[in-house]
């Protein structure tokens, strides 16, 4: 019989002790996704926050986090150093100081820290401590979310320091009536109604929306708290104006689906942007009010099909459908490409191949393929129908309408991901570049006609939508020539004297008078595309709008191109110079831009207006093509093959050089995946594709691609890494301090090719998107095979690296 001593002594034995006399410890804490268990509720905490991509621990710094205290420790020895200032304490460190700070302990019902819950070690908190957290954290959710509902409130008007000016209750939309889509990303979001079956689209009248997964996954505040808490915490997310805003409403602005909540303020920083102070505005998708409309609609694509050819095939939504698509259009595209006029458009009597262009793109928000593609090949249809019907068919009388639904069908097959398509839009590039010449001259003619005399609102509308409608064009055939490496169809001489595009709040601005109307025209200062190309090139920032930005950031881009395209471009060190100093001033004009007062739903990384979050994605890929040019891969993913277009990823190794004028190049790189990074890249994989332009895949392909390029030579050459890649090496991979990363079991090059490869191909809008995820995940697989083809060719093992290279850490054991 055993001894009391010893029974007591096996029954306090702890885990550690249990390992050294080699019994498992009791694993009694397990996942509440996965039902993994685990022996210590710290670690069972560390591994939820892979199903929940928390990085609760941030640097002071800068705007990295990480899943681990002790990872952040690293990035502030290895990062930071150098810098200066204060190191973090280690664990130990920072308990005594906060005992000494803090005599007063806290009461038994004030929940724990997530940070407490981290570092607490032997003394970690039981799993009611997390029960309370978990807690702590849904009251706050449903104090954010669920304000009290008042019937008929207008909605605030917003005072340009974020305040409200009326500040009335806010009254949330049904379900249905979100400004975004409801999407089917049930498994994005570890919510308690996933446990009932409630799916995305629930639409029983018993749900509210704030206890919808759908809400969830639009707010994505509570229920991903990593991404958005990064987003929140630090002062890149939002101005002091927004952040000391009381009004209790969780997140604001970007952030949020509802309209009356506070949006960004466009460009950078909207009290560093000269200009008068005005009131926040939200613009309306135009709606069909009744089923008589919608007949109307539907006798006016009859009326445009004169030869029948629709047939039965083609059927127009439902009136609820139609309204659905044409506010995805407006709440989700159109912002990217603002050149319809929202006010304007009226479906009964805009034009109906215009209209369907529209829908389809429409329906490509909401996922629904089918119906997309045969709103878009009834579009087309009509337009080659009322084409060839035309008699004495000119560029100059063709109609705008027919210019912007040939663009919107362009733009849909361009990025369809359907080799057949690109084609097709490639067969009538010469015929949109004639159609703007063409009414760009008839534009010409109306403005010599009316001399100095300003135009009336209606008059400017025409003219606007016009000039915007070109530069649409422009940007869609700079995106061409940036994807495909396609000669773009469109010169600079087509808008030498045009004027630039004005600010969207002037575009969207609703005129009582004549008088205000004249005022508000003379007090934006717009200026012509020669104006602002000449004072780039001088070294002198201009003052134009946020549309304006993507159009000159596009011709600099285009610049660019012809540059390294020339035969005497390695000699022509002048015109290079010249190139950097027109960038430079373009990024400096990002502070004088225009300020925009037009709040815009969707959820994005920036401040400002989509339109410069676009342009800064191009500016990245044209810094980086000033040294590397990638056109083997260009011309690849013309022909939307995902094996050849990886081939011709593996074979661009040559390209990527190593040298101080590269490490520059790579910090580009580095600032296009840290946008995806510090979100976090689930979040991104989930939520980007309806809220992002396709800019950003387009414009980040070249980026990934020299990054890993980059990686792969840094880890494999015999040359030995200088300091200033060391640094940009350790700068890189605390990017990726994640377990979900798994960043340590491979090398890096490998690992940043496959995570952005699964996040482009996740949730797919535009198809193109899905052609370049998988080459990307085959890209990541023939880095890794080409190294394991070697280590077996030299009869070394996989993971040792050529002397002096980067040495790639072993995998750390987390629990």
């Amino acid at each position: 019989m055993p001894s009391a001593a010893m029974m007591s002594m096996s029954a306090s034995q702890t885990p550690a002790t249990a390992r050294k006399t080699g019994s498992a410890p009791e694993k009694k804490y397990k996942c509440q996704f996965c039902n993994r268990a685990f022996s210590r509720s710290e670690h069972r905490s560390r591994h939820e926050r892979s199903h929940t991509k928390e990085r609760p621990f941030g640097c002071t710094k800068c705007r990295s986090t990480f899943v681990r205290r002790d990872l952040l420790l690293r990035h502030d020895r290895t990062v930071h150093a150098k810098d200066g200032g204060v190191p973090l304490h280690s664990e130990p460190k920072r308990r005594a100081s906060n005992k000494t700070s803090e005599p007063t302990a806290p009461g038994p019902s004030s929940p724990p820290t997530m940070d407490h819950m981290e570092t607490s070690g032997d003394e970690m908190v039981d799993i009611e401590a997390a029960a309370m957290l978990m807690t702590d954290f849904h009251h706050k959710a449903m104090a954010s979310q669920e304000p009290e509902r008042e019937p008929q409130v207008p909605e605030a008007v917003m005072a340009p320091n974020g305040n409200a000016m009326m500040d009335p209750p806010v009254t949330y939309p049904a379900p249905g009536q979100m400004s975004l889509p409801q999407m089917p990303w049930d498994s994005m979001v570890p919510h308690e109604a996933d446990k009932h079956g409630h799916s995305i689209a629930t639409t029983s009248a018993d749900s509210h929306p704030a206890f919808t997964p759908a809400a969830s996954a639009l707010n994505g505040h509570h229920q991903l708290p990593p991404s958005m808490q990064r987003q929140l915490s630090g002062s890149s997310a939002l101005s002091p104006s927004f952040q000391s805003n009381g009004s209790g409403l969780g997140p604001s602005g970007a952030l949020s689906p509802y309209p009356s909540m506070l949006g960004p303020v466009s460009p950078v920083d909207y009290r560093r942007s000269p200009g008068p102070s005005q009131a926040l505005t939200v613009t309306k998708a135009p709606q069909v009010e009744s089923d008589e409309q919608w007949r109307k609609i539907d006798e006016n694509i009859k009326h445009s099909d004169l030869e029948n050819a629709l047939l039965e095939t083609f059927q127009l939504p439902s009136l609820g459908a139609l309204n659905r698509l044409l506010k995805t259009y407006f709440d989700l595209f159109h912002h990217h490409l603002p050149f319809l006029h929202p006010a304007t458009f009226r479906p009964t009597e805009v034009s109906a191949p215009l209209l369907l262009a529209v829908l389809s793109i429409g329906a490509l928000y909401i996922f629904d393929q089918d119906q997309a593609y045969m709103l878009h090949i009834g579009s087309k249809l009509l337009v080659n129908q009322f084409l060839q019907n035309k008699e004495n068919f000119s560029s100059r009388k063709c109609p705008l309408w027919t210019m912007q639904a040939t663009l919107l069908n362009m733009i849909f097959s361009s990025w369809s991901g359907d080799s057949k398509g690109l084609e097709w839009a490639c067969s009538i590039k010469s015929l949109l570049a004639n159609m703007v010449a063409g009414n760009r001259y008839e534009l010409k003619l109306r403005t010599e006609a009316r001399e100095s005399s300003q135009p009336s609102h209606d008059e400017w509308v025409v003219d606007e939508q016009c000039r915007r409608t070109y530069y649409a064009v422009y940007i869609f055939f700079g995106l061409l020539t940036l994807t495909y490496n396609h000669t773009p169809a469109m010169g600079f001489n087509e808008f030498d004297s045009l004027e630039l595009p004005s600010s969207e709040t002037l575009w969207t601005m609703e005129v009582s008078d004549d008088e205000t109307w004249r005022e508000s025209l003379q007090a934006s200062k717009i200026i012509t595309f020669r104006q602002a190309h000449d004072k780039l090139f001088q070294g002198e920032p201009a003052r134009y709008s946020a549309f304006a930005t993507r159009v000159m950031i596009n011709a600099l881009f285009l610049e660019v191109w012809y540059h390294k395209r020339s035969p005497e471009a390695l000699q022509d060190v002048v015109t290079e110079y010249k190139l950097r100093l027109a960038l430079e001033s373009w990024e400096k004009s990002l502070d004088l831009c225009e300020p925009e007062t037009v709040v815009v739903q969707l959820s994005a990384p920036h401040k400002g207006h989509p339109l410069i979050f676009n342009a800064m994605a191009l500016y990245r890929n044209t810094r980086a093509r000033l040294v590397v040019d990638l056109k083997s891969v260009q011309e690849a993913l013309r022909y939307h093959d995902p094996y050849e277009v990886a081939a011709a990823m593996t074979h661009a190794r040559d390209k990527v050089q190593r040298s101080p004028e590269m490490i520059k190049v790579i910090q580009e790189c580095f600032d296009c995946i840290e946008v995806a990074a510090v979100q976090g890249i689930r979040w991104v994989a989930r939520t980007s594709a309806t809220n992002w332009s396709i800019e950003h895949p387009l414009c980040g392909m070249d980026l990934m691609v020299i990054l890993t390029l980059w990686l792969y030579r840094l880890e494999h050459d015999e040359e030995a890494a200088t300091e200033e890649e060391l640094a940009m090496y350790n700068k890189l991979r605390n990017l990726f301090d994640d377990d979900a990363a798994d960043v340590y079991a491979a090398k890096l090059s490998s690992t940043v090719a496959r995570l952005w490869g699964s996040m482009l191909d996740e949730v797919v809008v535009w198809g193109v998107t899905k052609l370049m995820g998988e080459a990307f995940k085959l890209h990541s697989q023939a880095l890794v095979g080409y190294e394991d083809a070697m280590s077996e060719h030299s009869g070394s093992a996989p993971d040792s690296m050529a002397p002096g290279a980067v040495q790639v850490l072993e995998m750390q054991v987390a629990y």
